[in-house]
């Protein structure tokens, strides 16, 4: 079918051809935040009628990489010195802190020193935040790596945006977020009219921003839609390692502490503290799968006094211990 080349909106800081991307692929990387990301810039130049966008995929050893999906790519080339009007995409995925190498931290050190403007996409923003290029800026990572994240990157202003653009640093939640950053690139490069018309080719309607969050909101996740229920919720996330006894839940929600315990049995059929200790345990086992965290600093850090009573809470909940799980996960340092 013959498509009619959409109008394009000049940009002066464009390069003159097209613009280059170079998708470096971790190990175990993410197929979708890939393909999302190379499939916006085909339609784009399809759209367009012309070639305004180029790509090339790389990766460490230029020979092949596979995906956490288990199909393998042929790498087109080796991590090399680039031209300062690339971008370079990295696309994280599974066990991001094996993928990031000594070699791979190095290279994208000499890039950022070169003025390269670099993106990581689902988990690859912890390769730019190992090596140093998201102190002091703010970024985003998949909400299942948030916790780990913050814990061991504490420069970094970590948000829960979809993706967030923070000067020559780009990072993405994962996942379709690659189709809304890259929407927001082509936009910026060759106008609204362009990005629409690759939105459409996608069969992508709702099209998100930087300000947009990356996980449902809490009515949506609960499937209950009580602003008090969805408030105290919200209180609870935000106050792990402190957590907040139920009677001062229950008063900053104007609701005595036997209402708030019955709004808990009727909508979720638990107690608020079971359900808080829920959240918790979560945020540790995320800890201890993901991080080199010590079993008394994870449970520290959820608000556990003791690692005797976190080990009897996180078993009664697991049905096994923090030290077993962290063992049966390849931990990466002894504890």
């Amino acid at each position: 079918m013959e498509i009619q080349p959409v109008t394009l909106q000049s940009n002066s800081q464009l390069p003159s051809g097209p613009r280059r991307f170079v998708f470096v692929l971790l190990d175990n990387f993410t197929l979708l935040c890939f393909s999302s990301a190379v499939e916006s810039l085909r339609i784009a130049n399809r759209m367009a009628g012309r070639e305004i966008y180029s790509w090339v995929v790389a990766g460490e050893g230029g020979d092949t990489i596979s995906c956490s999906a288990g199909i393998e790519f042929k790498l087109q080339m080796d991590l090399e010195e680039l031209s300062r009007d690339d971008t370079v995409m990295l696309c994280g995925g599974i066990d991001v802190q094996t993928a990031t190498t000594k070699k791979v931290l190095n290279w994208v050190r000499r890039e950022a020193r070169r003025g390269v403007m670099l993106a990581g996409l689902c988990t690859a923003a912890f390769t730019l935040a190992k090596a140093g290029l998201l102190d002091g800026k703010k970024a985003t990572i998949h909400w299942e790596n948030q916790d780990s994240f913050a814990e061991e990157f504490e420069d970094v202003e970590l948000t829960k945006s979809v993706f967030v653009v923070d000067g020559k640093r780009i990072t993405t939640a994962g996942g379709t977020a690659s189709i809304d950053l890259m929407l927001k690139i082509i936009a910026d490069d060759h106008g609204e009219d362009l990005a629409n018309a690759v939105a459409d080719q996608l069969i992508y309607s709702s099209i998100r921003t930087d300000q947009d969050t990356q996980r449902l909101s809490i009515p949506t996740r609960i499937g209950v839609r009580h602003p008090k229920l969805s408030r105290v919720i919200q209180m609870m996330e935000q106050a792990i390692e402190d957590p907040i006894s139920p009677a001062i839940l229950a008063r900053d929600v104007q609701m005595s502490t036997r209402q708030l315990e019955r709004l808990f049995r009727r909508y979720l059929n638990r107690s608020p503290k079971r359900y808080y200790m829920e959240l918790r345990l979560q945020k540790a086992r995320n800890l201890l799968m993901q991080t080199d965290m010590s079993v008394i600093n994870v449970a520290l850090a959820c608000g556990f006094a003791s690692p005797s009573h976190f080990s009897k809470c996180y078993r009664a909940h697991y049905d096994t211990t923090p030290y077993r799980e962290r063992g049966s996960h390849g931990a990466r340092v002894p504890q």
